[in-house]
């Protein structure tokens, strides 16, 4: 519209002279509109402009800004100025009304010609209101200009047409499912793009889409440029007489570069400070280095400061000579031995020979051999003297005090308790240390007195005893044995009567619950004839019971059972008659359980791991990592920091819980696999059982401070049971008061050191 206003300005400055007479309103007759050329320039809104008033005051007043613009832009298409002139003014009266009554056809005419050529050339198929564009000139309706389209990615919008109209995004209410239809079915979905522009949606034409193949194989954009057309030598050849140009040489060719000479000032500054050094021409001749140049054991040869010499070689003895004595001479079966030694093993590396003259004496075969292991000895050869240092080998050795100074511990065999036919798997001191509990393999469960070595009541059982155990507190006279799948609570009758009587009286003042609840085990009563021999009570477990352990205080009672599930520590309340499965899920394969001497803690192994669990917190505290194959026994120092377990690869693994989850200790003593293990409830000792038939007693003292490690020390190795089905020491266990160790072993007997 600017251009059609410019040129209608230079239509007025080049035409015929308007009247001084006509008014500001008047438009002369060159300013009226070719509606042909604005039919085809313009849409509809142009042509939709209402006519103007038939008055003449309207005519002088009414031509306003709007209209004026609309028949700006619209050229003249030749009419004579002169002639219009006097068309538009006659009898001093305006001749408006017939003249925009022509217009008027005439735009209507030019109009519906518009429409039927725009819709020749639009596609039958679909109308697309942006289908007509030229090539020359941006789209005639998207105004928006160099805007970034991001800007209207929140409007519903996409720009503003010529009268300042909002464009609509076109409504696309397609999701994915949509999107797949359409890539199914419209065989041309693939080359359909979206313009940014207009919101439409473009098919590419075979030009388009060829365009974008080769521009993504990196190929040139125009199908007709050869890149290897041949290139034209824009220079011939020959030599020429006459110069390509005969310009005059510049003033600057004849004068010394300034810039120049400062660069050559500086190279020289550089050369006579060192910075540059000048190019020595390289030496192409071989250079070797002598590595033996300096013999003189005294010299320093450059940065070994120790120099070692070469090594001489040694002389050569009468075997080497070419008469030798024939005592150096070897016989038929010497040479044979010698021929079938590896070469490394032979005293001589050569066979001696004898020789009728030294005129006789062949070239020896293995001269260059020998010179290249010459060489290799001297390569090889250490160029600098190792500082070792000179430690006395008993510094090595930690200071230990002496055996003697750690007395006492037991030392000698005093009593063998003889009497039960199989080998004796467990046994149990009672809390006075008067009395002794012993199961076997015979079915017997039996009781001693320590120290007269008399068997005082034997007791038949159902099966193998695995494992007994003496009640910890002095007013209750229990013992829990572990036979098949039941625990055996027995009476032994022996001691303080008031403990004895007082203990069945415990047992009798249960009174059963009216509703029982579900338990894991049964309690049986014992019959009168089980109850002559002491036994009062049976729990059954559903599965071999391996090992019993009683609480401190003695109402408590924890047994493992042989299952692979959570059921395999059982815990029991004997003057309630409950029992309960502490844990709900397994880990691993449970060996053996142990109360903490003082707190509320229950010690689990299983075959890799130790774990501590709280019982009244009921949460895993600590979990202990022996680095074994296989974890057997489990012992509590009285104090409860320190823990050491047995295991059957031989090892004994001392823990202390307040430096570490990491074994402390490890000791090697036992040469077979090791059976138990055992705290002293007073002293500062600790022993272990094992298959070698040996009992090993060591000095653990553990310290109030807490900076201060245990002392571990072995003092004594105890021996006297026999072997029996490669089976050694099955149970150790030390008297409450004494430092006297009693062990049971395969053999059948019990054993008191002392």
């Amino acid at each position: 519209m600017v251009g059609a206003r410019g040129r209608r300005r230079a239509g007025m400055g080049a035409g015929a002279p308007v009247e001084a007479g006509a008014r500001a309103g008047k438009r002369p007759a060159e300013q009226q509109p070719e509606l042909q050329e604005a039919g085809s320039s313009e849409e509809l809104p142009l042509f939709t402009v209402p006519a103007p008033s038939h008055s003449a005051a309207d005519s002088e007043s009414g031509s306003s800004d709007s209209e004026e613009s609309v028949f700006s832009g619209l050229e003249d298409s030749g009419s004579d100025s002169s002639e219009d002139d006097d068309n538009s003014i006659e009898d001093g009266q305006p001749r408006s009304i017939p003249k925009m009554t022509q217009d008027k056809l005439q735009a209507e005419t030019t109009l519906q010609n518009t429409t039927e050529a725009s819709n020749q050339s639009q596609e039958p198929k679909k109308e697309d209101e942006y289908a007509e564009d030229s090539s020359d000139e941006e789209d005639i309706r998207n105004t928006v200009g160099n805007v970034p389209l991001e800007w209207y990615e929140d409007f519903p919008h996409i720009g503003y047409d010529l009268d300042g109209k909002k464009i609509y995004k076109p409504l696309r209410s397609r999701d994915e499912l949509d999107h797949f239809l359409d890539k199914m079915d419209d065989p041309d979905y693939w080359r359909t793009v979206q313009d940014k522009m207009t919101g439409q949606d473009v098919k590419l034409t075979d030009e388009q889409v060829a365009l974008v193949q080769r521009l993504q194989k990196g190929q040139f954009g125009d199908a007709s440029y050869d890149p290897y057309e041949p290139a034209i030598d824009f220079f011939s050849g020959s030599l020429m007489i006459h110069p390509v140009t005969n310009r005059p040489a510049d003033k600057r060719s004849f004068i010394p570069s300034l810039i120049e000479k400062e660069k050559v000032s500086r190279l020289v500054h550089a050369i006579k400070m060192g910075w540059i050094q000048p190019r020595r021409p390289k030496d192409l001749t071989p250079h070797y280095y002598d590595l033996w140049a300096q013999e003189d054991p005294n010299a320093i040869l450059g940065r070994h400061k120790m120099h070692v010499p070469a090594p001489k070689l040694a002389l050569p003895g009468h075997a080497e000579s070419y008469n030798p004595p024939p005592e150096y001479l070897l016989s038929e079966e010497e040479r044979l031995a010698w021929e079938q030694q590896e070469p490394g093993e032979r005293k001589l590396d050569f066979l001696p020979q004898q020789f009728r003259c030294l005129r006789a004496v062949p070239a020896y075969g293995r001269f260059i051999q020998e010179r290249f292991e010459r060489c290799l000895d001297l390569y090889l050869c250490p160029r600098q003297r190792k500082m070792r240092v000179n430690v006395d080998p008993e510094d090595l050795i930690p200071k230990l005090p002496k055996p003697r100074d750690l007395q006492p511990f037991p030392t000698t065999q005093s009593l063998v308790y003889k009497g039960h036919s199989d080998l004796v798997r467990c046994l149990s001191v009672s809390p006075s240390g008067h009395w002794l509990a012993s199961g076997s393999d015979d079915h017997s469960v039996r009781l001693w007195e320590v120290n007269t070595g008399r068997c005082l009541k034997t007791v038949p059982v159902s099966g193998v005893v695995k494992s007994i155990a003496w009640n910890p507190n002095p007013a209750i006279s229990l013992v829990a044995v572990a036979v098949g799948e039941s625990v055996l609570l027995l009476n032994p009758g022996l001691g303080d009567l008031a403990a004895t009587g007082g203990t069945d009286q415990l047992l009798s003042a249960f009174s059963p619950p009216e509703e029982p609840a579900g338990q894991p085990v049964e309690w049986q009563e014992a019959s009168a004839e089980e109850r002559d021999h002491g036994l009062r009570l049976r729990i059954h477990h559903k599965k071999p019971v391996k090992q019993v352990a009683w609480h401190g205080r003695g109402d408590y009672l924890a047994s493992v059972v042989a299952a692979a599930e959570h059921t395999q520590v059982l815990m029991h309340q004997v003057s309630r008659r409950r029992s309960q499965s502490p844990f709900r899920r397994s880990h691993g394969q449970v060996q053996c359980v142990a109360f903490h001497p003082s707190r509320p803690f229950l010690f689990v192994a299983s075959q890799r791991s130790l774990r501590l669990y709280h019982l009244l917190r009921q949460e895993l505290t600590k979990k202990l990592m022996p680095n074994c194959k296989w974890v057997s026994s489990l012992a509590i120092h009285p104090q409860g920091d320190n823990v050491i377990c047995g295991s059957y690869d031989s090892k004994l693994i001392w823990f202390d819980l307040d430096l570490s989850t990491k074994p402390y200790k490890v000791l090697r003593h036992h040469k077979k696999a090791l059976r138990a293990v055992a705290f002293h409830p007073r002293y500062p000792l600790f022993a272990s059982g094992s298959d070698d038939g040996s009992v090993i007693v060591c000095h653990g003292m553990v310290y109030n401070d807490l900076l201060q490690n245990p002392l571990l020390v072995p003092v004594k190795v105890l021996k006297g049971h026999t072997m029996h089905r490669d089976l050694g020491v099955l149970d150790v266990s030390f008297h409450p008061t004494q430092p006297w160790l009693f062990s049971s072993g395969a053999d059948g007997t019990l054993r008191l050191f002392t």
